[in-house]
């Protein structure tokens, strides 16, 4: 198969599974503020859902767990933001034309969302720590702040190639 006929069937793969991750990542955000606001009218919160024990051994569990749940649901809007802009990213290379500089502003838009998207997790692994599992730390991970750093490498290739290209056309 011609590296070109595979790389626009890619093209037509990736389409439809980022919209139906939107949708997804749509579905798990309602969800979530639904069980947030459940929690709130659920008689005997937290000791009823989760259990005596629980909440003996753990007296501050039930306000992790809203903290927690309210976390997902700004990591969901985070989530959504970013599918969004690598979306028009696959339609410009699907349409011939990714090196714009609205593509590097989307990349380094998505950089900073992966940031935020990794701050929250962990910031999830301290409300547990400190909620439930006392001396408990995450272990950082090097692998999403390189990807954060690529796609900062990434937009600057992208606006490179933009202001290459407009300074060809404008020689021709």
């Amino acid at each position: 198969m011609a590296p070109e006929l595979a790389r626009s069937k890619a093209l037509s793969v990736v389409r439809p599974i980022l919209r139906g991750l939107t949708l997804l990542n749509a579905l798990y955000a309602l969800i979530l503020l639904a069980l947030l606001g459940w929690s709130f009218f659920i008689e005997d919160w937290p000791r009823r859902p989760l259990g005596f024990e629980m909440v003996e051994a753990h007296p501050r569990v039930g306000q992790g767990l809203r903290a927690i749940v309210a976390l997902g649901v700004a990591g969901a809007g985070l989530v959504h933001s970013v599918l969004r802009r690598l979306l028009a990213i696959v339609d410009t290379v699907r349409g011939g034309d990714p090196f714009v500089l609205e593509n590097a502003r989307r990349l380094e838009a998505i950089a900073w969302r992966v940031a935020a998207l990794e701050g929250l997790r962990l910031l999830v692994g301290a409300i547990a720590a400190a909620v439930w599992e006392p001396g408990r730390i995450d272990a950082f991970s090097f692998a999403p702040w390189l990807a954060v750093l690529l796609l900062f490498v990434l937009a600057g290739v992208f606006a490179q190639g933009a202001r290459l290209r407009d300074d060809l056309e404008g020689t021709v």
